[in-house]
């Protein structure tokens, strides 16, 4: 036979073997589906929970929402294919299925989907007493009248709590030795000088005693009423914002604070630091104020002063000057 005729033969006998395996291709399995209802630990049902199957492939997961009664159905599901159900609703954790591999056609009900409520982590953030006294006598010192004036020693929370006694040096310290504070020295010994009191020389030199003795006054003052006194005798020495109720209930309360304080308990008390700051001030006076002027009269006369100031300053903080303290609490 020669070489044509076989290759003829071959190609009679391959041809309807490739045809045949043609018309023999395996057929696609049924595909199946997946469905349950969501419940809670206690039976409840949980509607329009996320159900999400998730599958090696991720473009191939998807996610539907179960309905109202809880219950869900995905549909077309590979079989050869393992399937990941993961069931989520807010406020609960949530619930995972292993991998579930369908059989062709199979229509499988997943029983016992309980979400159980998620645990809620919580950070509470200790602050102790000290800590949080810091923070308001921090903010109390940014408080300034007209953006210049000290305004330290003023209370506009509600909740404020006492001034541990660093505090209470530290901003006695702050208020005495303050750029406006000096100023303000400054200015009381310009009138002074004018006024020819106390008794020292005229001229710059006169001057320049006149402001010592000024600002002696008024540092000794905020030191021993507004950090000594205070630290001995358990007392606060800020005066607290009422800025609620009748006038004459604000008045009230302005008027007596130079005489009547809160203690570091809570409570009101005389006002000792107040009272006794101004009169061992007036009295360390005798040890730098002319002869002329030392004596009783001074110690006394400037007590009254101050007192009377002191009133008129808490009147004035009570009704006037919130609305013109920056930085002040809004609380």
């Amino acid at each position: 036979m020669c070489f044509r005729h076989l290759f003829l033969l071959l190609i009679l006998g391959v041809a309807p073997i490739t045809a045949l395996s043609q018309q023999f291709v395996a057929p696609e399995l049924p595909r199946g589906s997946i469905s349950g209802n969501v419940t809670d630990v206690d039976g409840l049902i949980i509607p329009e929970a996320i159900v999400k199957v998730s599958e090696p492939d991720p473009n191939q997961s998807r996610t539907i929402t179960a309905n109202q009664a809880g219950s869900f159905e995905l549909e077309d599901l590979d079989p050869a294919t393992p399937h990941t159900i993961i069931v989520s609703a807010k406020g609960f954790s949530d619930w995972t299925s292993p991998p579930i591999t369908l059989k062709p056609g199979q229509r499988l009900q997943l029983v016992n989907i309980t979400l159980k409520l998620a645990v809620v982590e919580t950070t509470v953030a200790a602050v102790t007493v000290e800590q949080l006294a810091l923070e308001q006598a921090r903010a109390e010192e940014k408080q300034r009248v007209f953006g210049i004036i000290p305004n330290f020693y003023v209370s506009y929370d509600k909740n404020a709590v006492p001034l541990t006694k660093k505090l209470k040096y530290e901003l006695a310290f702050k208020a005495g030795t303050d750029v406006a504070s000096i100023a303000g020295d400054l200015l009381f010994a310009a009138i002074n000088q004018a006024a020819d009191t106390p008794d020292y020389q005229q001229g710059w030199k006169g001057y320049g005693q006149r402001f010592g003795a000024a600002y002696a006054d008024s540092f000794s003052n905020i030191m021993i009423g507004g950090a000594v006194l205070p630290s001995l005798l358990h007392q606060d020495p800020r005066y607290f914002y009422q800025g609620t109720g009748t006038g004459k209930s604000r008045a009230v309360h302005a008027i007596s604070s130079p005489f009547i304080c809160r203690g570091d308990n809570g409570r009101h008390q005389v006002n000792f630091s107040s009272m006794g700051g101004d009169l061992i001030a007036s009295s360390l006076a005798n040890l730098y104020y002319p002869d002329s002027n030392r004596g009783p009269g001074l110690v006394f006369s400037t007590f009254g002063i101050n007192s009377g100031a002191r009133i008129v300053n808490s009147l004035i903080q009570e009704f006037v000057l919130r609305k013109h303290t920056t930085n002040s609490t809004k609380r």
